[in-house]
């Protein structure tokens, strides 16, 4: 609902500078490294079709149509684009909209920090990451009491088999589904008829395995079960088991980014496209027209290269110590 008296910003002076700090260190930190600023559209005709993520969308008369267009939810598929078209590595600093609920970690609009690394994968990406965290706090600080606990810069790894196994002692990759049912179901209440495994291991990562990590110092979860490859190639294990290059980063229980070693194949990508909307038919969700062009690119070639996507406006809450998104952002939603 408008309200005129709320004309504020919700984030105060301090922060605020603060976040201008933390852009202008992202932009110097990837200036010395020759990662070249991209700045791609908010609005297209295409859209990811990912059954998990709900998009926002407008409608417009152009050129006597009547068009649909989707605001992006990640800048990945126009950067890809450009990736393919040679513009060697490449990061955007924007923003990025979610047809999401807005609650104290979430936004309906965000800023997103995406970069694309050509010649580098996935585990040389972790350590740019961990280097690029570094710099930022020198720059911006943490809080007193982050101080105080003695927060560590360097970056824990574990991989997904192995943080499943120390908090829950189940193995994601091999346990009957029964168990992992019966193991929701103590957790969460939830679990016992369900039959999709992916939707078993989320639940229960979600709910016991994120809360115990990254703690004091940032964590990457890395090697996810294949089957939650999303746009990231898949390798084995020292175990010989199928995994995918793919991981995440958590740090004081807040999920930061989410980054691959990327899938260059565009046959594979489009049989992954086919298979989300087959999804999202299954859970009734609306069509989504995928982002043909896309493939088009791939099928003219994409470098080797890793990618990640990192939130922030969160990254800004644990720099500063703020417990809600709104802290952080200039007009929050009721304020906008």
């Amino acid at each position: 609902m408008y309200d005129s008296a709320l004309w504020q910003p919700s984030a105060n002076l301090e922060t605020l500078r603060k976040r201008a700090r933390l852009l202008q260190c992202i932009r110097t930190f990837f200036e010395a490294r020759e990662v070249m600023e991209v700045d791609t559209q908010s609005l297209s005709l295409a859209s990811m079709t990912d059954p998990h993520i709900e998009v926002l969308t407008c409608e417009a008369r152009t050129q006597g149509q009547n068009l649909v267009y989707y605001l992006q939810t990640s800048p990945e598929f126009a950067m890809k684009r450009l990736l393919c078209a040679g513009s060697g590595s490449i990061y955007q600093l924007g923003k990025v909209f979610r047809a999401e609920e807005i609650g104290r970690r979430h936004s309906i609009e965000f800023t997103m920090l995406e970069w694309y690394r050509v010649g580098l994968d996935h585990w040389q990406l972790m350590d740019e990451i961990q280097a690029l965290l570094k710099t930022i706090i020198k720059v911006v600080g943490l809080p007193e009491e982050a101080q105080l606990k003695g927060e560590v810069l360097d970056c824990e790894r574990l991989s997904y088999q192995a943080a499943f196994l120390r908090h829950t002692g189940l193995d994601p990759l091999s346990c009957e589904l029964s168990a992992l049912q019966e193991y929701a179901h103590q957790q969460t209440e939830y679990g016992l008829q369900e039959t999709d495994r992916d939707t078993l291991l989320e639940l229960v990562f979600a709910s016991v395995v994120e809360p115990a990590i990254g703690k004091h110092q940032p964590c990457f979860i890395h090697s996810y079960p294949a089957s939650q490859a999303a746009l990231a190639t898949t390798h084995l294990n020292e175990q010989g088991q199928e995994v995918a290059a793919r991981f995440e980063l958590y740090w004081q229980g807040m999920e930061l980014a989410n980054g691959y070693h990327e899938l260059t194949d565009p046959k594979e990508q489009a049989k992954r496209f086919a298979e989300d909307k087959q999804a999202r038919k299954h859970m009734g969700l609306a069509d989504r027209q995928f982002d043909e062009r896309l493939i088009s690119a791939l099928e003219a070639g994409m470098p080797e290269c890793a990618g990640v996507a990192l939130g922030v406006d969160r990254l800004l809450m644990l720099l500063t110590g703020q417990q809600h998104i709104e802290q952080v952002i200039p007009f929050a939603h009721r304020r906008a």
